[in-house]
């Protein structure tokens, strides 16, 4: 990048089942381009935590940031990128969220994803409260579900390292819409069977983002097609230059 601007770092957030490795390709294409990157973990313990973490991340960054959300990172900086400094946000494959909505309550509009039906429910502990319900994909579905468009020593690896998400998550409430301030991006994964591709696309259309739809993308898409979603960060991180 050889705009005068300062170059915004980009804050690339995962999704459930995953973690911040599913960015390796990205961040590969992202520093070939000379484009700082940041690839926190995300908690996945509830919308609110863990927008809030992200938050606190991404205000510790001197100058701008684009947030950059999979999956139920969407939601994420749905909610974080209202911090002063984003200048931008990149859905892949990603919920989008309205103020005051759930994911269950976008996700209700259409039909459901075998996800759903694939759902293996597990406990953990909550100081001073009761065990709370977290979810992974059964490991069998998971090649199918999520990452059809890998190779199956791939997701053989991905199954068994997923990282769960609290179920609670599912039914908390959106406590902002940063694209309704600021510009966005998205990237619809076609072939998406973890989440409803029209899901996908309803988001994006609501939020007036800028939208590039890679026919035949599993949830994966940015393992699979690091460059394609690359491309698209750069274009947000060159508009916010």
């Amino acid at each position: 990048m050889t705009d005068s601007a300062p170059t915004p770092t980009v804050v690339l957030v995962h999704g459930a089942f995953a973690d911040a490795a599913s960015w390796s390709g990205v961040i590969a294409e992202l520093q070939q381009h000379g484009v700082p990157v940041v690839a926190p973990p995300n908690p996945l313990r509830g919308l609110s935590a863990d927008a809030a973490y992200i938050a606190s991340v991404a205000a510790q960054i001197e100058g701008p940031v684009v947030l950059v959300g999979h999956s139920y990172g969407g939601a994420v900086i749905t909610v974080a990128g209202v911090a002063p400094n984003v200048t931008g946000l990149v859905y892949v494959a990603a919920y989008a969220l309205e103020q005051g909505e759930s994911l269950g309550e976008l996700q209700g509009r259409f039909p459901a994803s075998p996800l759903v039906s694939s759902l293996r429910q597990a406990t953990y502990p909550v100081e001073g409260g009761d065990p709370a319900v977290e979810v992974t994909i059964v490991p069998e579905a998971f090649p199918g579900i999520f990452a059809a468009d890998l190779p199956a020593e791939d997701t053989r690896v991905l199954a068994v390292t997923q990282r769960p998400l609290a179920a609670g998550a599912f039914a908390e409430t959106a406590t902002a819409a940063a694209w309704r301030s600021k510009p966005s991006w998205a990237v619809v994964a076609g072939a998406d069977q973890a989440i409803n591709p029209e899901v996908e696309r309803f988001g994006a259309q609501r939020a007036g983002a800028r939208t590039v739809e890679l026919d035949g993308a599993s949830h994966a898409v940015a393992l699979s097609r690091p460059k394609e979603v690359a491309a698209v960060i750069l274009e947000a991180v060159r508009a916010a230059a």
